[in-house]
């Protein structure tokens, strides 16, 4: 990967620019032409970056996927169960989706059928895991109620991200995938936690906590 500041930047606008129109079109329907219009560069300064399109998409996918391990370790830090974990996390995610076109093509690139047929793994399955992952932990402190699989609830929760990521990019270009999936925990927290957790949970939300 180049290091130095200028073929850095170059490196980055390409791949802004790409988001931009991976994350409104697919990725079928954006032409290499398209991406070089939009970031202001040459064939021969996008082929020095990434040898294709489809590297490109990777870069992107890479570049998404790297912040979420990481947004977990911070949140882990600060001490609180898992369940409360689980919301934040995933809250700020949701945030950073709405907020950044690379992370917002990332994540769209991820289920893209064209993607995957080029031979890259579908990211979303390590999100799920990640949710797995907290979803377990959340087990493993009595947190869910008796009979929940932390499996099934990261499925339902990943298929629940994806459904408002869809409909929020339709609808209002994102502006309102926080609030939907404010919505969404408060009608699926009730069949996944227990009623003493809720109870907390609820009395420090209206509280501000």
């Amino acid at each position: 990967m180049p290091t130095q500041p200028r073929a850095q930047v170059t490196r980055e606008s390409i791949m802004v620019a790409a988001a931009s129109e991976f994350d409104r079109l697919g990725y079928a329907a954006v032409s290499l032409s398209l991406i070089l219009e939009r970031c202001g560069v040459s064939k021969g300064a996008f082929y020095f970056h990434f040898p294709s399109k489809i590297a490109l998409a990777a870069a992107i996918m890479e570049s998404e996927q790297a912040l979420w391990p990481e947004l977990t370790r911070r949140w882990d830090e600060r001490g609180l169960d898992a369940l409360r974990t689980l919301i934040g996390s995933t809250t700020q995610a949701v945030e950073m989706i709405s907020g950044d076109p690379i992370v917002r093509a990332g994540v769209r690139l991820s289920t893209d059928p064209e993607v995957h047929a080029s031979g890259l793994r579908p990211q979303y399955l390590n999100w799920e895991s990640l949710l797995t992952v907290l979803a377990e932990r959340a087990r493993d402190e009595g947190l869910l109620r008796p009979g929940v699989d932390p499996v099934e609830v990261a499925r339902v929760l990943n298929a629940v991200f994806a459904g408002n990521r869809e409909i929020a990019a339709a609808l209002t270009g994102y502006a309102d995938y926080v609030a939907r999936m404010d919505q969404a925990w408060r009608v699926l927290l009730p069949g996944i936690a227990t009623d003493e957790w809720l109870t907390q949970w609820r009395t420090a939300s209206a509280g501000g906590g």
